[in-house]
């Protein structure tokens, strides 16, 4: 190429590019074009990475086992609290102390020996002081009181307190506490002589039946007493297991040997862990007991000997087929309307006056 025509070339080049105006929006457009492609990128990339993530997880979610159901927690119930009823006031013995389950206050009196109490005069409703005699023991119904004298230790008297008179029997020697049947006709006592144990059954009238029992092959438990049952035709000793050691206090119960009180035969024998108390212990319907077990008072199924449940009192008075009357064996000893179970439902306080006395009670 000349020198001449290159000069030309380079000025026709020249003219051209000077001619040439710049787009206006062209640098707007790549810059408006170039956020568009990011932002899609972007959108795309975030859509894979939660399409990774759910085809991740999504397996793991539907073979997950569902979580076991939590067992409904009941809500706590408080034990409901006895009703208390009020203490009697100060005129009291103005009329018969009726305790709950529709029992009543027969008498009251203290265990030292100085022969002071309260007996509840049905006729008149209303209680009087006596000291007259060591032992007072009433019947659970009619107006008679057995009553003792350690001056007469062989007799029992019979008090009426309709007339105020006492009539005097010869019972014997070594005898328990005399024991009412529960229709009041009979009295009961144990004879403790070695050579005559048994018992001995006194009619209101003075009629009286002397029952030596023999060898029965197994011994008696704790105190060797005989007591009536409900039926009032027939007595029972408890017999025992095993002698207890040392350290418990009792003796292991086998059951109980029933007797005629008619005519002193064994009639049947009852297996329970432990003593009943008196006629009172045994339920209506004789399915049912209340006994003073080895370490514990126990209710128990008379057919079995099965422990039905501990209860806190052993001497009990059954006042209803599924109601239990019994003086609380510690603090101010309040008496006590509770359920087979134990549960106090009514409480009932004392006369300051009695609080410290032996007290028997009775139906209304």
């Amino acid at each position: 190429m000349t020198r001449a025509l290159d000069e030309t070339l380079r000025a026709a080049v020249h003219d051209l590019a000077g001619g040439a105006g710049p787009a206006p929006d062209l640098a707007a457009r790549a810059l408006g074009r170039g956020r568009r492609l990011r932002r899609r990128r972007r959108v795309t990339a975030a859509g894979a990475a939660v399409l990774a993530v759910v085809a991740v997880t999504l397996p793991f979610v539907l073979l997950r086992p569902k979580p076991a159901a939590q067992p409904a927690t009941p809500p706590p119930t408080a034990t409901p609290s006895p009703t208390m009823l009020p203490t009697p006031g100060p005129d009291w013995a103005a009329k018969p102390l009726v305790l709950p389950g529709d029992w009543v206050v027969t008498r009251a009196q203290g265990t030292g020996g100085s022969g002071y109490g309260y007996l509840l005069d049905r006729k008149r409703s209303r209680y009087f002081t006596t000291d007259r005699y060591d032992g007072i023991f009433p019947a659970p119904t009619g107006s008679l009181v057995a009553v003792h004298d350690d001056d007469r230790p062989r007799d029992v008297g019979l008090f009426d307190l309709t007339t105020g008179k006492t009539r005097w029997y010869e019972v014997g020697r070594a005898l328990s506490e005399p024991r009412w049947s529960p229709d009041g006709r009979r009295v009961l006592f144990t004879t403790h002589q070695l050579d005559h144990f048994g018992f001995i059954v006194l009619g209101t009238d003075g009629t009286k039946q002397t029952y030596v029992i023999g060898p029965l092959g197994w011994s008696c438990t704790d105190f060797c007493d005989f007591t009536w049952l409900r039926n009032g035709r027939e007595v029972g000793l408890t017999l025992t297991a095993r002698h207890a050691p040392e350290s418990s206090p009792r003796d292991l119960a086998k059951g109980v040997q029933v007797f005629s009180a008619d005519d002193g035969r064994p009639t049947r024998f009852v297996t329970m862990p432990g003593a009943p108390a008196g006629p009172d212990a045994w339920s209506p319907d004789g399915k049912l007991a209340v006994v003073q077990g080895q370490d514990e008072p126990l209710l128990v199924e008379t057919a079995t000997g099965r422990v039905v449940n501990p209860l806190p009192a052993a001497d009990v008075a059954w006042v209803a087929d599924d109601r239990l009357l019994y003086r609380r064996p510690y603090g101010s000893g309040d008496f006590v309307l509770a359920d087979l179970s134990g549960r106090e439902l009514v409480r009932q306080p004392l006369p300051k006056q009695l609080v410290d006395l032996a007290v028997t009670v009775a139906p209304r």
